[in-house]
């Protein structure tokens, strides 16, 4: 079956289902949109055991990949085998997990998975890659990895990477192709998205900046910049857009799927660089999200769908990575919004134990039950601890992480689920778990200084990357 209609009928068995009587208290409980207050306090020391739990279950999927995938892309951890994205391994959950490793000062961990990557990633193949997949895991990867450890053949293979990858820029508007071919560099995909042309200013710009070359930086700023330019006068973005023609083939408006990390992005890329351009293209943008986006249902706040040029609402699903958006609020100062949609994140994630990918929050029910493992209300949990110092959030993570475990955990690593409200598990462990949600988990319970927030900025895949204004 494909994986369209695959989705399909998963949509339609959770519309088609009847709620249990369990599942309508659930519903019941998630319409007054309550909070962690009622949850045992985490204290310190209760915190500190959480982060050596986080840490051993990183260590328990990590070593699960090593054991049956080492070398590949991604373990299945069900099935006990190894997959590769394309037909030749680019090391993508070594890469990714490598700077997880490292705050969490697994040293041999790192230094063996470092070797592996040093000595056996390549970039000179006859393959066409997902350009926004690659830059964000890959070259944010590589990037950070060097950063945090010195290592100069990091540097070396993510220059390769990033000039590879350029070429998917060469299209009549200066937005990137979906794919580029990594040997050739012919670019091919033209209907794309605004997370995928908005989100790779980081990385390039920090490629410019440890490189001193600035065609890295010009290139993706053009890139978001275009994006930008092309919102209505509503100040909103689309959903999908044509690279060779500039025109939205899609005109619904949200902050989820192919559209989310563009407002993290310029917000971010702000932060790091101290870009004037990308604080001004925030400011815009998100007092026009916040406007249209939001409201008020069944006494929480929630954002939905709605046409970027009438502004009229077109949709009312809201789903897991919908779910970063109160981290970016909180990270931005925005802390009283951030709080009051974290409190409905939370209350879709309580439906059934885990969350969703969709959740119509009119309706009260699932759209899409598979839960890919995802990171990002852990992300937010996170950022709204760390930017208010409230020990309800830990509170929050600790119930999170225990039902994370409880639903996802096998016997070699951690496998999506097929559909949460069943716990169904998938053979499938992408490796943004081990460079996203180990990562988000751990940093929520270690001690502060682990990672510092005034020195970096992490990327949409949660590698940090030094703060330090870019050279113009």
């Amino acid at each position: 079956m494909s994986y369209i209609a695959r989705c399909a009928l998963l949509i339609a068995l959770a519309i088609a289902s009847p709620l249990s009587s369990a599942t309508g208290k659930a519903a019941h409980a998630a319409s007054s949109v309550t909070g962690a207050e009622s949850l045992p306090p985490v204290d310190d020391a209760e915190a500190a055991h959480m982060a050596e739990r986080v840490k051993g279950e990183f260590l328990h999927a990590w070593r699960g990949y090593r054991q049956y995938a080492w070398g590949h892309d991604d373990l299945k951890p069900l099935s006990k085998a190894p997959h590769d994205w394309y037909a030749s391994s680019l090391l993508m959950t070594p890469v990714d997990a490598l700077d997880t490793m490292l705050l969490m000062h697994l040293d041999d961990e790192a230094k063996d998975a470092r070797e592996l990557i040093a000595t056996k990633l390549s970039f000179d193949r006859d393959i066409d890659v997902k350009h926004f997949e690659v830059v964000i895991r890959l070259l944010g990867g590589l990037l950070s990895g060097y950063e945090m450890t010195g290592d100069e053949r990091l540097l070396g293979l993510a220059n390769d990477l990033g000039t590879r990858l350029l070429p998917a820029f060469k299209s009549p508007t200066g937005l990137p192709y979906v794919n580029v071919n990594l040997r050739t560099g012919r670019g091919s995909g033209t209907e794309t998205n605004p997370a995928e042309t908005g989100t790779l200013l980081l990385e390039y710009g920090t490629l410019s900046r440890l490189t001193g070359d600035p065609v890295f930086y010009d290139t993706a700023k053009r890139a978001l910049v275009e994006t930008y330019k092309r919102r209505s006068k509503l100040d909103l973005v689309g959903e999908r857009i044509d690279v060779t023609t500039g025109a939205w083939t899609n005109t619904g408006s949200h902050i989820g799927a192919r559209i989310d990390s563009y407002y993290e992005y310029l917000w971010k890329c702000w932060k790091l660089f101290g870009d004037e351009d990308c604080h001004l293209m925030w400011t815009t943008s998100v007092a026009a999200a916040n406007r249209y986006y939001a409201e008020d249902v069944h006494g929480g706040l929630w954002y939905g769908q709605v046409d970027m040029a009438t502004g009229k609402r077109t949709g009312h699903e809201y789903g897991s990575l919908e779910a970063f958006y109160p981290g970016l609020l909180a990270y931005s100062g925005d802390i009283d919004r951030a709080r009051r949609l974290q409190r409905s994140s939370f209350a879709m994630w309580n439906l059934h134990g885990i969350e969703p990918e969709s959740y119509d929050y009119v309706a009260r029910k699932v759209t899409y039950p598979g839960y890919p493992l995802r990171p990002e209300i852990v992300e937010s949990t996170w950022y709204l601890y760390r930017t208010t110092g409230d020990p309800k959030y830990r509170a929050m993570g600790k119930k999170l992480f225990d039902d994370f475990v409880r639903a996802c955990r096998t016997d070699a690593g951690y496998a999506a689920l097929s559909d949460v409200t069943t716990k169904k598990q998938a053979d499938d462990m992408e490796s943004f778990v081990m460079a996203e949600t180990f990562k988000y988990f751990y940093l929520l319970f270690a001690p502060r200084d682990t990672l510092d927030l005034d020195r970096v900025v992490l990327n949409t895949e949660a590698h940090p990357l030094r703060r330090e204004p870019i050279a113009k």
